[in-house]
């Protein structure tokens, strides 16, 4: 099992920026990925970006060019760096995790709001 405590949301203007952080406890060693998914309002759930272990970073074509995924090893925390941030960009952000058996979990949600 792992468990998963999501940090950093909150309401910032357009061109702001925020970071997100995902704290990963429980049985860390299985973790083969990190990332982030978002949800706006009346809207599907999106995949937003992934760091695989070995350091391989994904990110959707929507964020690219804006957004970062780290990983601190040494605190079991991922990050997502927002930089450029758009209305667009409201929604609930998930953090989750896929271990070495391919089990997913998630966080418990964090809202970014971004309106002037």
């Amino acid at each position: 099992q792992v468990q998963l405590v999501e940090s950093g949301g909150g309401l910032v203007q357009p061109g702001g920026s925020l970071r997100l952080s995902c704290a990963a406890s429980g049985s860390i060693s299985s973790i083969a990925v990190m990332g982030w998914y978002r949800q706006a309002p009346g809207k599907q759930r999106e995949w937003v970006a992934a760091i695989i272990s070995g350091g391989t970073r994904n990110l959707a074509d929507s964020v690219r060019g804006r957004f970062t995924v780290s990983r601190d090893n040494a605190k079991n925390t991922a990050y997502l760096q927002m930089t450029s941030l758009d209305p667009e960009d409201t929604a609930v952000y998930y953090c989750y995790t896929d271990d070495s058996r391919a089990r997913r979990y998630w966080g418990q949600g964090t809202q970014v709001t971004v309106s002037s």
